[in-house]
């Protein structure tokens, strides 16, 4: 794998780390550690986000018709992933996965595996050069045709010009598609966030900036906000009052384009 160095912590698999998988290295686990110490709730925050997923994909594919999935930043495969949760409400659907750590594309394999009327690929490029992304999902997916574009817990890597990216992205949508966006607030448990982040940029891991509601808030310019709106993340259409009050620490939405 070139260029792969388990020495340097990695995004995906610090995430994955707080999921408790196994697919990730000592760095990880020691920069994972760091920003728990000074965020014990992010491991919270961070399964709130993966149910987040599952609550937002069943939404879109059971109760609005979407049959096409964009999931950028998609992460290491792990239990409920976009395609599992989607062709279960619509076997038809057809999924394309984006990443672009060594590890991920390793077990892009276990992602591929879909129903016979479906389809999913894998497409290993960055989320900041969205034409070159959009040519390979094109081999997938039918953008004359609504979609629903996935970026979970991932535009925090993008520290500037996060709008422009997402108008890209979305620009190039037929209307009736969907951005679904999750995003680590710097206005909910500011202090532990703020700390968690810095540990985690000095551990090496990606930079990130985190945003508040506000800002979050711009990145669904032009669109159509679908109740609740913009929230905590358990609070999207939570499946009991429970859930809703569980920490989470990220703005959470889903819209539609007219």
């Amino acid at each position: 794998m070139p260029g792969f160095d388990t020495s340097v912590p990695h995004s995906a698999r610090v995430y994955d780390y707080w999921l408790g998988g196994k697919d990730n290295f000592a760095a990880d686990r020691a920069a994972g550690d760091e920003a728990l110490e000074a965020y014990p709730d992010l491991v919270l925050a961070v399964r709130a986000n993966r149910a987040f997923l599952a609550r937002a994909v069943r939404f879109l594919a059971a109760e609005s018709g979407v049959r096409q999935f964009l999931d950028i930043g998609t992460g290491i495969p792990t239990a409920g992933n976009t395609h599992q949760v989607a062709q279960a409400a619509a076997p038809e659907s057809r999924i394309v996965y984006v990443d672009n750590d060594p590890v991920v594309l390793a077990h892009a394999r276990a992602l591929l595996t879909s129903t016979p009327q479906g389809a999913c690929a894998y497409v290993d490029a960055d989320l900041r050069n969205p034409d070159a992304l959009l040519a390979a999902a094109a081999g997938t997916l039918d953008f004359a045709a609504p979609v629903a574009v996935l970026l979970l817990s991932v535009l925090h890597l993008v520290t500037e010009d996060a709008d422009t990216l997402v108008g890209q992205l979305v620009g190039r949508c037929a209307p009736g598609s969907f951005l679904v966006i999750s995003h680590p607030a710097s206005d909910i448990d500011a202090g532990q966030a703020a700390e968690a982040t810095r540990r985690l940029n000095r551990a090496g891991v990606a930079p990130a900036a985190l945003r508040d509601r506000e800002q979050v808030a711009s990145l669904f310019a032009g669109l159509e906000l679908v109740p609740p709106g913009l929230v905590r993340v358990p609070e999207w259409r939570p499946g009991s009052e429970l859930e809703a009050a569980s920490p989470g620490a990220l703005w959470a939405g889903v819209a539609r384009k007219p």
